[in-house]
């Protein structure tokens, strides 16, 4: 049995999905009741509600478990308290093995969520358990998140320089990288870079789009005040919407980009190209949209919540 916490979110489907697919049993471990069922049906063979920061609930989950895939909610205050709590209960549990889903460059103090993963990939180090660090980058599927403003306007709307340079990768590719390492014991106490294409500027994305959709698209700023403020009308918290302006000042800067060699060798293939990805999820999208001239008004062009 292999416990995957976070499960509701989209990394963690695309993980039970892709154990169900080794023939694993995954048991997933939910925030809420009304989960359960989804979870289910992508293939956990057990589906638990807990709260992450609840120890009673984390030995629950880890009980019986041979390994932990941990996920950790989305740019979380208490990403530290969390990760020290499960590792105790796995310590707790003999759980065999431990894989961390951190981030590409986790050392970078300047992005505050980065930072919080770094001090628990150091508790994990020093936990004893065997263990498996991922880091990938910036998931394909956060440009897919803006379909609607690329298919109808043509705008791939982004809150730092066109210039800025970003690796990405697809997360079915992560997902696949993740039931390998939970399942084959060659990859204990080893730590992985999740990167599927070199770094890419943003005006690159948007060629890419275009090609690949056959349509125009451009890549438009969204000034960082512009995002914040929509951010908080879509609901976002301040810790959130502070800690993600963090980065975008970061990405500015310095961009965020690395190799995708790595991946390659764990897959024993070809991470999967942007293009690709784009032909995959987006392309039947766009012939069903009638053909437009490119817009560049920022009228509804970025959608906070789709981060």
């Amino acid at each position: 049995m292999i416990l995957v916490t976070g499960a509701a979110g989209k990394t963690g489907q695309a993980v039970v999905r892709a154990l169900s697919a080794r023939g694993e049993s995954a048991r997933a471990l939910v925030r809420r009741a009304e989960q359960v069922a989804q979870l289910k049906a992508l293939g956990a063979q057990e589906a638990l509600v807990g709260d992450m920061l609840n120890e009673a609930d984390l030995q629950r989950a880890t009980d019986g478990a041979r390994a932990v895939y941990h996920i950790p909610p989305n740019v979380s205050p208490y990403e530290v308290e969390m990760g020290e709590r499960l590792i105790a209960a796995t310590r707790s549990a003999n759980v065999q093995h431990f894989v961390y889903h951190s981030v590409l460059r986790p050392q970078i103090e300047a992005m505050p969520h980065h930072w919080l993963k770094m001090r628990v990939e150091e508790a994990l180090l020093a936990s004893g358990l065997s263990f498996t660090i991922l880091q990938p980058c910036a998931y394909m599927q956060n440009v897919a998140a803006h379909e609607r403003s690329i298919l109808e306007r043509g705008a791939y709307p982004i809150p730092y320089p066109p210039q800025t340079r970003l690796s990405l990768v697809d997360l079915e590719d992560v997902a696949q990288a993740a039931a390998i390492v939970l399942t084959e014991a060659d990859w204990y106490n080893a730590v992985v870079e999740l990167v599927g294409t070199a770094g890419m500027t943003q005006d690159e994305v948007a060629l890419a789009l275009s090609e690949t959709l056959a349509c125009p698209v451009e890549a438009q700023v969204v000034p960082l005040a512009e995002w914040q403020a929509q951010a908080r009308a879509a609901g976002m918290g301040e810790y959130q919407i502070e800690t993600l302006s963090a980065m975008f000042q970061y990405y500015a800067q310095q961009g965020l980009s690395g190799n995708p060699r790595l991946l390659q060798f764990l897959l024993n293939r070809a991470p999967t190209s942007f293009a690709e990805y784009i032909q995959r999820t987006m392309q039947a999208l766009s012939q069903v949209n009638t053909p437009r001239t490119l817009r560049t008004d920022k009228e509804n062009v970025y959608e906070a919540s789709s981060i």
